[in-house]
């Protein structure tokens, strides 16, 4: 039988395995575009997991180990992998609830309950991917333990049969096999199944020979290299971290206090249980955070740290990037957690996910009350999202995710907020979001306007420019690290000439007769200069009556965005 400690030892197992091969993971992304984040995605949803399971004792149940990893990673659910990955192990809270020991037959059963809840979440589920993986490694267990219901047993049969999935995704789909690699998802999901066999066997804990710092720093190198902007200044002075005993004669939901530290700071993070209630946010009013923390309970614990002081004797050691990443990120992921609760007190309320300064005002003058800072190669986890829900004091709110592999991580968050409604419109680009914003009419009601932006988000053409992150040869295309590519509604239209050349090539692609508005958006790296190059271009080129717009969005990845309604 498998004890709570031996599932709770095989979770932090499992989250080392991923760790050490994150890169690796990360890599076997076949499209050229910056976007290689799989290994990552799965990394941070399990390490929530794992980070959660460190506050379990070697006495728990099955039952409860199952519990706390499935809770702590759903909040912590990252891109499109990692919230099938928590979807899979809510299958393990659900199949071992009321358990104290689990019997092989029990993993099967509670991996398969995992697979069909991650079926049913995606809209158009595809084989040859990490969905394949977990669905064979399920029936070769559910057959296994038929034979001995011995659980290194059955999970031995789960491994092989993940193994042996594994190995077919190329034949599945054919552009991996092009490519010559197997399915990304479905590698990480296999080095977590080993992870956790280890334990299961032999008793061990895949090592990472990495310290907490060391593995903060890790995650901090993905990070820094292709979203630095966004930590380049500390908006608040403290960070303020503490844990709350839950007075159980107080009946008000955390998702309170969550909303109301939305409304005095950043990087909120709300965990609770039944017993506490652990939190994490960057204030200037840490004192508030705290009165309005006692109306839940006593304080068990409270740290609170300067950061801008942090920061400064970082600078002099010359680590300021990193300490600085360290201090904003790795706190926020230990916590798990989401920001302070406003009430809601408007009829509607709009969330979206964007990066760069620029974009994030552009939503906001469009009547967005919180943008969650992120996008591509950096995919706010589910308790990112549900705590900018939570800061915006609405009584139903829309959520525009902006990227696709967002959509899930957003559609999680409407169960767990229960004192308001969420409406997530499947944008997956940011001009989407855009129009889908301007189509709101507050005088119609939040069906209609709901049809009416997605309508909105589907009329338009979005145009990128951005460039190669690796050698690669793709839609017929041979590309070398660092080329310029153009991509017209996410697909690959060109490779080589400058940014500028290319985001006229992407609008001229994309216009036509019936073209009345253009939108060119820029990114970091950009100069006004150039932007202004590429404007002239395009308007030599459209009709007289077309509409152009240009807009400094500060973005990271992509040199242009280019809206075509």
């Amino acid at each position: 039988m498998i004890t709570g400690k031996q599932l709770r030892d095989a979770v932090i197992s499992g989250a080392n395995s991923i760790l050490k091969n994150r890169k690796y993971v990360d890599d076997l992304n076949i499209f050229p575009v910056p976007d290689g984040d799989t290994g990552t995605n799965m990394s941070m949803t399990i390490g929530a997991g794992s980070d959660a399971m460190g506050a379990l004792g070697d006495e728990e149940t099955t039952a409860k180990v199952a519990k706390t990893a499935a809770s702590a990673m759903l909040r912590g659910a990252r891109g499109n992998s990692g919230v099938i990955l928590s979807l899979l192990f809510r299958g393990f809270s659900k199949g071992l609830e009321d358990t104290e020991e689990a019997d092989g037959a029990q993993l099967a059963q509670a991996l398969a309950l995992g697979v069909d809840a991650a079926y049913k979440a995606v809209m158009k589920p595809t084989e040859g991917t990490i969905l394949t993986v977990a669905r064979v490694a399920a029936e070769k267990g559910a057959a296994a333990a038929e034979i001995d219901n011995d659980p290194v047993y059955v999970w031995d049969a789960i491994c092989l049969g993940a193994a042996e999935a594994l190995s077919t995704t190329p034949d599945l789909l054919p552009v991996l096999k092009k490519a010559g690699v197997v399915d990304a998802g479905g590698q990480g999901l296999c080095m977590i199944f080993d992870g956790m066999m280890r334990v299961f066997k032999y008793g061990e804990i895949v090592q990472t020979e990495m310290s907490a710092e060391e593995k903060a720093a890790e995650t901090a190198e993905f990070f820094a290299s292709v979203a630095a902007e966004f930590d380049s200044e500390i908006n608040f002075t403290y960070c303020t971290e503490f844990i709350v005993g839950r007075n159980p004669e107080i009946t008000t939901e955390p998702n309170e206090l969550r909303l109301f530290l939305e409304t005095i700071g950043d990087c909120v993070v709300v965990v609770d249980d039944e017993e506490i209630i652990k939190v994490h946010v960057h204030t200037e009013q840490p004192g508030d955070a705290l009165t309005k923390a006692l109306e839940f309970g006593a304080l068990l614990t409270v740290k609170v740290e300067n950061m801008k002081e942090q920061h400064r004797k970082a600078a002099e050691q010359n680590e300021a990037n990193r300490a600085a990443f360290e201090e904003n990120r790795a706190g926020a992921k230990e916590a798990a957690s989401a920001p302070e609760i406003a009430e809601p007190t408007e009829d509607i309320g709009f969330v979206s996910v964007a990066a760069g300064d620029g974009l994030k005002a552009l939503f906001s003058d469009l009547g967005c009350a919180q943008v969650v800072s992120g996008g591509q190669t950096m995919n706010p986890s589910t308790a990112d999202i549900v705590a900018a829900v939570l800061a915006t004091p609405a009584k139903h709110v829309f959520v525009l995710p902006n990227n696709k592999n967002i959509i899930m991580a957003a559609e999680q968050a409407i169960p767990l907020v229960t004192d308001r409604e969420i409406t997530v419109i499947p944008t997956r680009t940011i001009p989407q979001g855009l129009s889908a914003m301007l189509a709101f009419d507050p005088d119609n009601d939040t069906a209609a306007n709901a049809d009416a932006m997605m309508m909105a988000a589907e009329g338009v053409s979005t145009g990128t420019v951005t460039f190669a992150a690796r050698d690669s040869e793709f839609g017929g295309f041979k590309i070398k690290e660092g080329d310029t590519m153009g991509l017209t509604n996410g697909k690959l239209e060109f490779v080589g000439d400058t940014p500028v050349r290319a985001a006229y090539k992407v609008a001229k692609a994309l216009m036509s007769k019936h073209t009345s508005f253009i939108t060119l958006i820029y990114g970091e790296g950009v100069s006004e200069e150039d932007a202004n190059e590429a404007l002239r271009l395009i308007r030599n080129k459209a009709d007289d009556d077309v509409e152009i717009s240009l807009v400094n969005g500060g973005q990271p990845v992509y040199y242009f965005i280019l809206s075509v309604e």
